[in-house]
């Protein structure tokens, strides 16, 4: 079933708030999220190719806007990669169309997906749940702002096996009481 887009959108942000921001999964985001600097943009892409046209042009408005009101973007494209494995592939695309735009340094590009799985993981293992959103979706951050975030957050590098550590105590069926979109 194809979702309009203010439902993409209303389900991000639901995953965000409750997910994200709810589990402290990044502790960045609750500030970004208030303060209404979170572009959402959703592709309409039905094939790779017009993924990467999107991506291209989403890279570039970020780079362009003024961080005080646009700190970052997540770019959702729930008709087009929708297998884990070709997202997974498309990643060295988006790496090398921020090489391409010359923004390596300036913008990073995270992962998240529906059946998002860590390497060496089982596609059902609670750790994977930290990056699985409703819709494929590619978050691009300025590397400025986690810059900032990091010096204000002193433990930062432990926030992977915090996140680790968050799943494992809520398990399958405290995710499941989070109700979040997708997860129906």
């Amino acid at each position: 079933m194809i979702e309009t887009n203010d439902r993409v959108v209303a389900d991000t942000q639901t995953w965000l708030e409750k997910a994200v921001i709810g589990l402290n999964l990044c502790p960045f985001a609750k500030a970004v999220h208030v303060k209404n600097q979170i572009r959402y943009t959703v592709s309409n892409a039905t094939t790779p190719e017009a993924l990467l046209v999107d991506l291209i042009a989403a890279l570039e408005q970020l780079a362009e806007a003024n961080p005080d009101e646009v700190d970052t973007t997540l770019l959702i494209h729930p008709q087009v990669l929708t297998d884990f494995l070709d997202y997974n592939e498309f990643l060295d695309v988006a790496d090398a169309a921020l090489d391409e735009l010359d923004l390596v340094g300036e913008i990073q590009i995270a992962s998240f997906h529906p059946q998002y799985q860590f390497a060496d993981s089982g596609p059902d293992d609670i750790e994977n749940y930290t990056n699985r959103s409703p819709y494929p979706t590619l978050h691009l951050l300025r590397e400025d702002s986690i810059e900032r975030a990091v010096d204000a957050f002193p433990d930062a590098a432990d926030i992977f096996d915090k996140n680790i550590d968050t799943m494992r105590r809520l398990g399958h069926d405290g995710w499941d009481k989070l109700q979040l979109p997708g997860d129906e």
